[in-house]
């Protein structure tokens, strides 16, 4: 069970105002907020034992290397990796998929086929088309249906034994639709085929165990789980760690060096090139605690209590439509009124205080889908309140009532 008000109190930033309004935070999608003990813990590292890491035998950097191998084995638990180093530290969930596309250039031969959902980010569409074009291996795309779900009965026509790797999100951005990550695995395991799940906006919400998933690979960000921008991971199963190249040459990925050859170190320092986030890295880690005292249980129905909650709400809102319908869906709302620019509504709910996400999202196809310019989301996490949600809907209708 959870005790919003007695939560709120950890999040300083809920306490400030905007144009003279109560901050209503409703862009968790894009970022969550950061708890005063994640603030803390970047503070005391900069404060007290600021050092570069692995590489120095004087006690500030064996305190920080400690604090730092300590925050990936919280983030090997969190996930249930089988080994810390399956868990490479990253500078968030673009970079771990860029790893992994950049390390397939040398897998992939022309006429093998890589297949994308129609629900996904740039993130996890981009890399694949420059590995594509690279290789010559070829883009399938999982349609997606009115409902905002996948259409899961194409998807078992496209995975062939040309089928080389299928990537997905877990859960759309755009819409919050949950994907069936566990039926999309089995398959392409069935073929021989690499899964990669795009876990970005899914670990907010939900706590993947990826030996359960029996997933290859699984990326996530830090500063949608309450942590720190520019940090995030990569787990990757070890065998297909082993089998990628490093994605970057430099210090610390390296065994030995001489101008004839180098070899690389082992996992999970090969893929880590230079002086990390390490300040981000072990506030990562904080960040894990901090979520796991909540609870993802917890979490995840408090969060459904607020995403149907606003659905009812917001649909009694003349002309109101929502996008993403799916029953399996996170606490994502995206609507438009109208014929409304979202972006009109959006400036003048920003004005009120409150704080949505309008365009795109990253995610044109989707919008390409619907055939419009884009939505308004409202994303909530568990510390929002129906309060915030009920000045979501009276700062819409004043909105709509100014543009009509």
């Amino acid at each position: 069970m959870i005790n919003v008000d007695k939560i709120r109190e950890d999040f300083p930033i809920l306490k400030r105002t905007v144009h003279g309004k109560p901050l209503v935070y409703f862009d968790n999608a894009a970022t969550s907020q950061t708890p005063q003990v994640v603030i803390d813990t970047i503070v005391d590292y900069y404060s007290n034992y600021n050092a570069n890491i692995h590489r120095g035998v004087h006690t500030l950097s064996q305190e920080a290397t400690d604090k730092y191998e300590e925050a990936r084995i919280k983030i090997q638990h969190h996930f249930n990796a089988k080994k810390a180093h399956e868990i490479i530290l990253t500078s968030g969930t673009t970079h771990s998929i860029n790893m992994v596309a950049s390390g397939f250039a040398s897998l992939l031969n022309k006429g093998d086929e890589v297949i994308v959902s129609a629900l996904e980010h740039h993130s996890n569409i981009v890399p694949w088309q420059m590995l594509c074009e690279k290789t010559g291996a070829i883009l399938q795309v999982i349609p997606m249906n009115d409902e905002g779900g996948l259409e899961m009965a194409i998807f078992h026509q496209l995975v062939t034994t040309k089928t080389k790797l299928v990537f997905c999100n877990h859960v759309s951005n755009a819409l919050g639709t949950v994907n069936p990550i566990e039926e999309i695995i089995e398959a392409a395991h069935k073929v021989g085929a690499a899964v990669l799940i795009d876990g970005a906006q899914a670990t907010p919400h939900i706590k993947p165990d990826v030996q359960a998933l029996n997933v290859d690979f699984y990326v996530a960000s830090a500063h949608k789980l309450c942590g720190p921008t520019g940090m995030g991971m990569l787990y990757g199963k070890e065998e297909w760690l082993q089998k990628l190249p490093p994605y970057q040459g430099g210090g610390e990925m390296i065994e030995t060096v001489t101008f004839e050859k180098t070899t690389y170190a082992g996992l999970p320092h090969k893929f880590e090139a230079g002086t990390p986030n390490i300040c981000g890295g072990i506030a990562f880690g904080t960040a894990i605690d901090y979520m796991n005292s909540v609870g993802f249980e917890n979490i995840a129905a408090y969060e459904n209590e607020l995403l149907i909650y606003a659905t009812s709400e917001l649909l009694k809102i003349e002309g109101l439509k929502i996008y993403g319908t799916s029953k399996e869906k996170t606490a994502v709302i995206s609507f438009n009124v109208g014929t409304i620019h979202p972006y009109d509504i959006g400036s003048i709910l920003d004005k009120l205080g409150i704080a949505v996400r309008t365009g795109h999202h990253c995610a044109q196809p989707i919008m390409d889908f619907y055939k419009i310019p884009g939505t308004i989301r409202a994303s909530f996490s568990f510390y929002n309140t129906k309060e915030e949600i009920d000045a979501l809907v009276v700062g819409v209708k004043r909105a709509v009532m100014m543009l009509s």
